[in-house]
């Protein structure tokens, strides 16, 4: 089996779960015996492209040029038996899909965000949750509301690039959903039920999980529909040092909040960004793993983090996060800051409790032996019914 796996690699300096998951992802392909074909262009390497393509970066969330040069030559010299495609945007573009059919490969799409139909592919602006897209041929809402990067131009650019493609997208073999609502989301878009498939992101076992840690911690992007607002307006409702330490990593817009916070209160620290070994170290320092989005957050990679390590999750019962947690790993509460500060120290409290049924969870339902062979199963079903 040779597979194409196609990226957009988000910035770096701005932690990516989607990142994270296609790295592990192609690891735990080739350790199952599956022979990887990388292609991917990283966000990063805009400022360093020739003038000439800097000049066509605006129409390369359309057609990107350069990238169907390069993938019609891989697509030639190795031919592939599946087109993986994570992120097309902006250097790679849905024609790829294009390209790979123009050279008889089947394409699957993981789903990690609501980019079919939403500008920012969030369904989130101006702190609320919003489809005012949906549905539309082309989504001018976005650019009347600066959706895509704050800005008019580049949201119109991507709503049309979203109106362009809509055939396109249509004609990918098959959807990996990574949550049910994912499912519910592409058929909404007018996808068949039997192209989508609902299969969650694996993550690495870590192994054993050390004796539960003391407090809570917040990892991800510190940006207004990650809900670290919402966390501070909660714990903020309790006296200093009754809950424990809450540790906050990351950085973002809303850096200063976190600063301000861990200023002010003894039992809040702002660790800054952190690498992934640092991280893993913060989790296994906590009790309790935070993630409380106010968005409809499709599968955070944190929480996956956390119940690999036997640490259950406090989050809000928004997108793919019920689905996640399940009944045994963890609280779910509405995005509200009264039900998460109630929500605080009954998981400060039954926090030991379920430590063992969070390692549960992943080691059923997310560890890498499960879902990578049901992955390989996918490419198998997808190039046996594509003529060659």
């Amino acid at each position: 089996m040779k597979v194409v796996v196609a990226h957009n690699r988000y910035r770096e300096a701005i932690p990516s779960g989607e990142n994270v998951i296609v790295d592990t992802e192609i690891a735990q392909l080739r350790a199952a015996g599956v022979e990887v074909l990388p292609f991917q262009r990283s966000s990063d390497s805009i400022g360093e492209l020739p003038a000439v393509q800097k000049a066509l970066l605006p129409i390369s969330p359309i057609y990107g040029g350069p990238a169907q040069r390069d993938l019609a030559r891989l697509l030639a010299d190795e031919r592939p038996d599946v087109l993986h495609l994570h992120n097309p945007y902006p250097l790679l573009s849905p024609w790829v899909i294009r390209t790979a059919h123009a050279h008889g490969v089947p394409v699957m799409q993981t789903v990690h965000n609501y980019r079919q139909v939403c500008s920012s592919g969030l369904y989130f602006r101006d702190g609320h949750n919003c489809q005012d897209c949906r549905g539309k041929v082309v989504g001018w809402p976005a650019v009347k509301h600066r959706c895509y990067r704050g800005s008019a131009a580049q949201s119109a650019l991507m709503a049309t690039t979203l109106a362009v493609h809509r055939p396109t997208w249509r004609s990918v073999e098959t959807y990996v959903a990574l949550t049910d609502q994912i499912a519910a989301h592409l058929r909404d878009y007018g996808i068949p039920a039997d192209r989508i498939v609902v299969k969650p992101n694996a993550y690495p076992d870590p192994g054993a999980p050390d004796p539960i840690g003391e407090g809570f911690l917040y990892g991800g992007r510190l940006s207004p529909e990650k809900g670290l607002e919402l966390l501070l307006d909660a714990w903020l409702r309790h006296p200093d040092g009754s809950l424990g330490p809450l540790r906050i990593a990351g950085d973002g817009e809303l850096r200063p909040l976190a600063e301000k916070a861990a200023a002010s209160r003894s039992d809040v620290t702002y660790l800054g960004i952190l690498d992934r070994a640092q991280m893993a170290a913060e989790r296994r320092a906590a009790a309790v793993v935070v993630a409380v989005p106010t968005w409809n957050d499709v599968l955070p990679t944190v929480i996956l983090e956390a119940m690999a390590d036997g640490r259950p999750v406090l989050g809000t019962a928004v997108g793919g996060l019920p689905y996640l947690i399940g009944e045994e790993a963890g609280w779910l509460v509405q995005p509200d800051p009264a039900a998460l500060a109630a929500a605080l120290p009954v998981a400060r409290d039954e926090a030991p409790g379920l430590a063992k049924p969070a390692r549960a969870r992943y080691l059923r339902e997310f560890h890498p032996d499960v879902l990578t062979a049901r992955l390989v199963d996918i490419y198998r079903e997808i190039a046996s019914r594509t003529p060659r």
